[in-house]
């Protein structure tokens, strides 16, 4: 059963895939400044548009974050939105906040953290919006009907993720302490809570297309909890080696880090297993295409990637290069970006009536996207390889090094206009599903 409140869902998601095009606008502005083309220097300078191009990364990706969250937490708690009206206010005051942020990236108003250069004043705001979006939310689980393992996993994993947001507004004198903890942000963000949030995405995108009974599912979810805590909460210290901390550092964050991959790893596993035992047929392939996907890509990119350059005697060399930007990207784009498309595809349809399962063009944006944010990936790749010799082993200039990796940004930017092209073909079947409405929701029946 599908509630009206659902459709609050679909401007969150509208905002969100917004942000995620200008998020790849300000990433092709670095992307050719590196390739030796920067004429816009002077009016959006490198700095600017990398902390346009991170900060929208992780807008964007909470935006889909919470549309997802008011999507699934009313069918699973089996009752509306507590306020419809309130989660709109919600919905205003987070694109206003992210604007705002934005523009003043553009005069230099910012605290020049990376990830976190939001003006402390914005700070304030961001908390009070959240509070809101988590009132909101947990009030319509404990109001419901049922409490489902799935509901709880994705709720805890918002909750976390507002409370490790405290650390980074936290005011330091020193650069030691306030790089400790702005990697509780950072990392136990997207190595820890966000994990919590995928996998309770996960498993109700998986109880819905593939018909396998909610009790078994559900027990994975539990798998997944408990390696994202044994692994991510300690696997922080591989942000530690070489920021002024203990050497026991080097220790906790080599050994947790190897374990990482097993939370993706068990992700990967569980989507492909639950397909497999899947009996149910459900017509939209496209959903369980940006499902599955999500889950095997974050394995290679978040998991695998991850563990080669995390351990202390490859981080050494790998430390603040583009083999970073290697794992980053594919990482992010295979846990979190990936699982968004994947919610948005399923209930697009259910919100907007319209049944847009087998489009070529949603076919063409999978595998266009895919493809090109792999051939980013081995771009970065090679790039950061070389950069590594000659830095780190030859001891060449910084700057002399990037001249000399410019040929490799040609070749991203290739890649990323594929990248782009399957991101606006997604973009225009977005569109192509029209707006929600009250009767489309009443009427689905998966």
């Amino acid at each position: 059963m599908k509630y009206k409140s659902q459709k609050v869902a679909y401007w969150f998601f509208a905002l969100s895939m917004l942000l995620f095009s200008l998020q790849i606008i300000y990433g092709f502005i670095m992307g050719f400044a590196h390739a030796g083309f920067d004429g816009l220097h002077s009016f959006i300078p490198f700095n600017t548009a990398r902390a346009v191009h991170t900060n929208l990364l992780v807008v964007w990706l909470l935006s889909g974050f919470m549309g997802a969250a008011y999507y699934i937490i009313p069918e699973e708690a089996q009752r509306e939105l507590v306020s419809v009206k309130l989660a709109y206010v919600q919905l205003i005051s987070l694109a206003v906040v992210g604007v705002v942020a934005i523009v003043g990236y553009h005069f230099n108003i910012w605290e020049g953290r990376k990830f976190l250069e939001i003006p402390r004043g914005l700070d304030y705001l961001v908390v009070v919006n959240v509070l809101l979006f988590l009132g909101l939310i947990l009030a319509t689980l404990f109001k419901g009907k049922r409490k489902t393992t799935t509901a709880l996993v994705l709720s805890m994993g918002l909750l976390f993720a507002a409370l490790l947001y405290l650390p980074g507004m936290l005011p330091f004198d020193s650069q030691v302490k306030d790089s400790f903890f702005r990697w509780w942000v950072v990392h136990l963000w997207v190595e820890g809570v966000w994990e919590l949030i995928m996998g309770g995405i996960l498993s109700f995108l998986l109880i819905k297309l593939t018909g396998v009974d909610r009790e078994v599912i559900e027990k994975w979810l539990y798998v997944i909890v408990g390696l994202t805590f044994l692994s991510g909460v300690l696997g922080t210290g591989h942000h530690y080696y070489y920021i002024g901390v203990n050497k026991i550092w080097l220790i906790v964050g080599g050994i947790f880090s190897a374990l990482e991959p097993l939370a993706f790893l068990a992700m990967a596993l569980f989507a492909v297993n639950m397909y497999r035992k899947g009996e149910k047929k459900h017509p939209n392939n496209l959903a369980l295409y940006w499902t599955l996907g999500a889950a095997i890509v974050s394995f290679i990119g978040a998991g695998l990637l991850g563990f080669a350059h995390t351990l202390p005697q490859t981080n050494l060399y790998t430390h603040g290069t583009l083999v970073t930007a290697m794992h980053g990207h594919l990482a992010f784009w295979g846990a979190y970006a990936m699982i968004v498309l994947a919610i948005i595809s399923y209930s697009l349809p259910n919100m907007t009536g319209r049944k847009l399962y087998e489009s070529t063009r949603g076919r063409m944006a999978f595998w266009m996207s895919n493809i090109g944010m792999i051939g980013m990936t081995v771009a970065f790749g090679v790039a950061g390889v070389v950069q590594v010799y000659l830095e780190r082993k030859l001891k060449m200039e910084f700057m002399e090094v990037q001249k000399e990796i410019e040929i490799h940004f040609v070749v991203l930017i290739i890649c990323a206009t594929l990248f782009l092209t399957g991101i606006a073909l997604y973009i225009i079947d977005f569109i192509k599903h029209g707006k929600p409405t009250d009767e489309a929701l009443v009427a689905t029946v998966d």
